[in-house]
C-alpha cells in the first residue's frame, strides 16, 4: 500500500473512531443567532489579534517583549493598518482562499482545487506556503507538495495560522474539522506543521460547545498523536501552567529551554529566529491559559512571547472570539472594526462581512452533513468525540550539524561552484536577484543543476518573480553519512544571478561540539 493510501486509511479510521467511539450520542442545540455571533467573533478576533501584534512580528526572536514597551491601539489604528499595510493580513486572506473554494465548488472540493487557488493567488508567501506554491506550479501536487522530502519547511507555522476557517465551519465537530485539515493542511505542511493547524482547528471547533479555555486547550490536544513533538510541547505547557499558575514568564523560560531549537528550517538553524509550529503554538497556549479568559490579557501575553507575534495573538483572540461571540468582544478592541468590515481584504473579493456570511452558511451545511439538524431558529449539533490523527514525523533522524556562511554568486559569467560537506544532507539559503522590468521578470528564470558526488540530482528552475520563488533553492536529504562534494552549474541565466548566504549541513545525530569535530571544523571555516 503506498503512503498516500495508507495515510487516508488511517485518517478514515480516526474519524470513524471519533464519530462512533461512544455509545451515547451527545447533542447540543444552539440558537442560530448565537452560532452566527460566535462565527463573527472568530473572524473578528483573528483580525484584531493580527493587527495588534503586527508591529512586533519577528522583532523579538528568542526574547520576550519587555513590559515597558507599549503595544499601540486606538480608535483609528485598525482602519489605518488595514488600508496602509494590507499584506499583514495573510492570517486572514489565506483562510479566505479556502473558504472561497468551498463556496464556489462545494464542500467536497478536492485538495487539487484548493491547491490551484492557493498557488495562483496574487499574494506573497513565505516558508512552507512558499515552497508548496513552487512545488504545485512545478507539478508536485498535495500531499507531496507539503511533505518534508519536498518541503524543508514542513514543520513551520504556515497551516497553523490559516486553519481557523476549518474549525469555524465545523462547530462541535472536531472529526469533520480534522478531515478538512487533513485535505488542506497537507498542501503546505506535514508532521508538526500539520498538527499545528489541526490543533488550532480543533480548538475553534470546541469553542462553540465548551465553556472555558482550559477545557478547550486540553481536550483539543487529543487530536494530536502523543508521540509527536507538538503534543509533548503543548502537554508540557499545560503542566508548567499548573506548576507556575501565576507566572507566564517562567513557563515561557521552560519552553525556551526545551523547545527553542529550530531543528530543520534552514533559515532558523542556530539562529534566534524560530518559525516552528510547536514553539509558536506554545505561545498561543501560554496566552490562552494565563490570559484566564480575558481578551486583553490573552492577546498581550501571546504577543509578548515574541517570534511570530502577530499570528499568535490572532489565533488566541480568534479562539476567544469564538468562545464568547462577537457581541462580547470588549468595545475597546472593536474600535474601528465597523469601518473595515465592508472592505475586501487585499488579493480577495471577500470582506469580513462576507466571511461571516460564508462561514455561517458552510457551518449550517456541515452540521446537517454530520447528523445534526437546522430549523428556522436553532441548530442541533451532533457532538463528535476526538481521536488522534495518524503519526507523522518530518525529517526523521535528521539534524543540523554545521552551518557555513557563504558569499556565493552564480550567473552567466560565473556559472559553477563547488563545496565539500559531510553528513546525510544539506540545504542552501539563497535567492535570485535581477534588475529586470516586471514584464521581463515574468518571462525569466534561471536553471541550475545540483550535483552531488559527481551525479546530477536535479535541474532546479528558479523564477525571477519573487512571488513564484523556490523558498529553499537547493536541498537534499537521506544521503549516506560520509563526505560529499556539492556542485552547482548554471545552464540558463536569463540575465539573473543567484546569491547565497549559508549552507546548512545535516547528519544522523544532533550536533555536539565536543564529539563532532567534522561539524565544528565545517562551522569554523
Amino acid at each position: 500500500m503506498n503512503l498516500l493510501k495508507k495515510r487516508w486509511l488511517l485518517l478514515a479510521v480516526a474519524c470513524l473512531l471519533a464519530s462512533f467511539g461512544t455509545t451515547a450520542q451527545v447533542k447540543k442545540t444552539i440558537p442560530l443567532s448565537v452560532l452566527q455571533d460566535k462565527i463573527k467573533g472568530g473572524w473578528a478576533g483573528q483580525t484584531i489579534g493580527v493587527t495588534y501584534g503586527g508591529p512586533t512580528e519577528f522583532q523579538y526572536k528568542g526574547s520576550m517583549i519587555p513590559d515597558n514597551q507599549r503595544i499601540h491601539w486606538d480608535k483609528d489604528y485598525l482602519k489605518q493598518t488595514f488600508e496602509n499595510n494590507p499584506g499583514l493580513y495573510d492570517d486572514v486572506y489565506m483562510d479566505l482562499t479556502f473558504v472561497d473554494v468551498f463556496d464556489k465548488h462545494g464542500l467536497d472540493a478536492p485538495a487539487s482545487l484548493h491547491a490551484k487557488a492557493f498557488a495562483e493567488a496574487g499574494y506573497n508567501l513565505w516558508h512552507a506556503n512558499s515552497m508548496a506554491r513552487y512545488n504545485i506550479l512545478q507539478g508536485i501536487l498535495p500531499p507531496a507538495s507539503g511533505h518534508w522530502k519536498n518541503n524543508p519547511q514542513a514543520d513551520a507555522i504556515d497551516f497553523q495560522i490559516e486553519a481557523d476557517f476549518a474549525g469555524l465551519m465545523c462547530p462541535g465537530m472536531p472529526a469533520a474539522a480534522m478531515a478538512i485539515s487533513d485535505k488542506i493542511g497537507h498542501i503546505m505542511n506535514y508532521g508538526d506543521g500539520y498538527y499545528g493547524g489541526l490543533y488550532v482547528a480543533t480548538m475553534y471547533s470546541l469553542a462553540f460547545v465548551e465553556k472555558d479555555v482550559p477545557t478547550i486547550v486540553k481536550k483539543s490536544l487529543r487530536a494530536i498523536p502523543a508521540k509527536s513533538v507538538f503534543y509533548q510541547c503543548i502537554s508540557d505547557v499545560i503542566s508548567w501552567h499548573a506548576r507556575y499558575p501565576n507566572d507566564w514568564k517562567q513557563t515561557w523560560l521552560e519552553v525556551q529551554k526545551k523547545y527553542d531549537a529550530d531543528r530543520i528550517v534552514p533559515q532558523g538553524v542556530w539562529e534566534s529566529f524560530n518559525i516552528d509550529a510547536h514553539l509558536n503554538a506554545a505561545y498561543v497556549v501560554i496566552g490562552l491559559l494565563y490570559g484566564n479568559g480575558d481578551f486583553t490579557k490573552t492577546m498581550e501575553i501571546s504577543t509578548r512571547c515574541g517570534q511570530d507575534s502577530d499570528c499568535n495573538p490572532a489565533t488566541a483572540a480568534g479562539i476567544l472570539g469564538t468562545l464568547y461571540g462577537y457581541s462580547k468582544i470588549p468595545a475597546y478592541w472593536q474600535q474601528g472594526l465597523a469601518d473595515i468590515e465592508p472592505l475586501d481584504f487585499k488579493y480577495t473579493s471577500i470582506s469580513l462581512n462576507k466571511a461571516y456570511e460564508l462561514s455561517y452558511r458552510q457551518a449550517l451545511e456541515m452540521i446537517k452533513r454530520n447528523g445534526g439538524t437546522v430549523d428556522n431558529s436553532q441548530a442541533t449539533i451532533l457532538i463528535q468525540p476526538i481521536a488522534a490523527a495518524p503519526l507523522e514525523v518530518s525529517h526523521p533522524g535528521i539534524y543540523p550539524t554545521g552551518k557555513l556562511r557563504l558569499s556565493l554568486q552564480l550567473d552567466a559569467a560565473q556559472p559553477s561552484w563547488q563545496q565539500r560537506f559531510s553528513g546525510t544532507g544539506m540545504a542552501i539559503v539563497g535567492r535570485v536577484e535581477h534588475q529586470l522590468t516586471d514584464a521581463q521578470a515574468r518571462q525569466a528564470h534561471m536553471e541550475i543543476e545540483l550535483w552531488i558526488d559527481g551525479q546530477r540530482r536535479e535541474t532546479v528552475k528558479l523564477p525571477a518573480l519573487h512571488i513564484q520563488r523556490r523558498f529553499d533553492p537547493f536541498f537534499v536529504f537521506e544521503l549516506p553519512d560520509t563526505e560529499h562534494t556539492l556542485e552547482l552549474k548554471v545552464v540558463r541565466a536569463d540575465g539573473l544571478r543567484f546569491v547565497a548566504s549559508h549552507l546548512v549541513q545535516y547528519g544522523p545525530r544532533p550536533y555536539s561540539l565536543a564529539t563532532d569535530r567534522r561539524a565544528a571544523d565545517f562551522l569554523q571555516r
